[in-house]
């Protein structure tokens, strides 16, 4: 073989090595850097730790078969609102704990263990995403008798247009009726922001915007420690509060510690805990039975009308 078609061949491989090793390198950079498309949308890292706890998740939830037009459903009072929390009586000491941004394999399987030992429901308000990835983990929340809400697909606070607000919120209705059999009328915007196009565009499909009374602060950038997070909501429980903590969006763990010290001190205090759509259903009964025992009178119903034309 000459010299030049050996240098020409020399060449050609040399070219074929460094192409083949930077595509293989890019690919190893996006596998490893967990982007599922040019966006960036991370999907959860699911280490050995959780996938194992995943799998421990109970027979129930395993088999569960989605139940059929299961409809969470609130007063009518209530769709179409913001509520912030439900108005009560003094002596009605009532309080729901609600928990967002999951569910996830460990932070919201160690809740539901305390809510179960102390024979509690709450509300979860789950993003559509995390629904996809941890599916078992939303079935248990539904077998365990608890209430789902819609907290949108991506947890995103910027302003949205009308076909990306409704894409929010009905692919993750879509994705907690297919998974868990449960059809819910109650939307929580993530971050409380209510003017972003989300809530109102729930508001017009007839959700009740849940907005909430009081929290424990767990979601802090510098979350307290265990004993504040008990002490914000201890102090300020009312009847017909609502109380935010978080499930997901983070190392919840702080939270987990401190739900045994709340769930006592407020059953100290004398509250006994409900769901959200149990809460305004208690509120639409009490607003029923007022109406009831003062009813109200037109002009010419009023008895002081015909003194006032004699």
């Amino acid at each position: 073989m000459s010299s030049r078609k050996l240098s020409f061949l020399l060449k050609l491989i040399i070219i074929t090595l460094v192409t083949g090793a930077g595509s293989l390198g890019i690919s190893l950079l996006l596998a490893t850097s967990g982007f599922e498309h040019p966006l960036g949308i991370i999907k959860p890292k699911i280490d050995g730790d959780k996938a194992s706890q995943n799998k421990l998740m109970s027979a129930s939830a395993q088999n569960i078969t989605p139940a059929t037009d299961q409809m969470n459903e609130v007063p009518k009072l209530f769709q179409g609102t913001i509520v912030y929390q439900a108005k009560l009586k003094a002596n009605d000491k009532v309080i729901a704990l609600t928990f967002d941004d999951g569910p996830g394999p460990k932070n919201t399987a160690q809740i539901l263990e305390i809510l179960k030992t102390n024979d509690i429901k709450a509300t979860f308000f789950m993003i559509g995403e995390m629904v996809k990835y941890f599916p078992q983990v939303a079935k248990q929340v539904a077998a365990d008798g608890h209430v789902i809400g819609n907290h949108t697909w991506h947890h995103w606070y910027r302003h949205m247009d009308l076909a990306t607000a409704a894409s929010e919120i009905d692919r993750t209705a879509d994705i907690i009726y297919k998974t868990t059999g449960e059809k819910t009328t109650l939307f929580r915007p993530p971050g409380g922001f209510l003017n972003n196009g989300l809530a109102e565009y729930a508001k017009n499909e007839k959700y009740a915007v849940m907005m909430w009374s009081e929290e424990s602060g767990d979601a802090e950038r510098r979350s307290p420690k265990v004993p504040m997070l008990v002490k914000n909501v201890l102090k300020y429980a009312k009847p017909g509060a609502i109380v935010l903590m978080h499930d997901g969006g983070g190392n919840r763990s702080k939270s987990v510690k401190a739900l045994p010290e709340m769930i006592a001190g407020l059953k100290a205090q004398g509250y006994r805990f409900v769901t959200i759509p149990q809460l305004l259903e208690m509120q639409a009964e009490e607003q029923h039975l007022a109406e009831v025992a003062s009813p109200t009178v037109t002009k010419d119903e009023h008895p002081n009308n015909q003194l006032s034309h004699q």
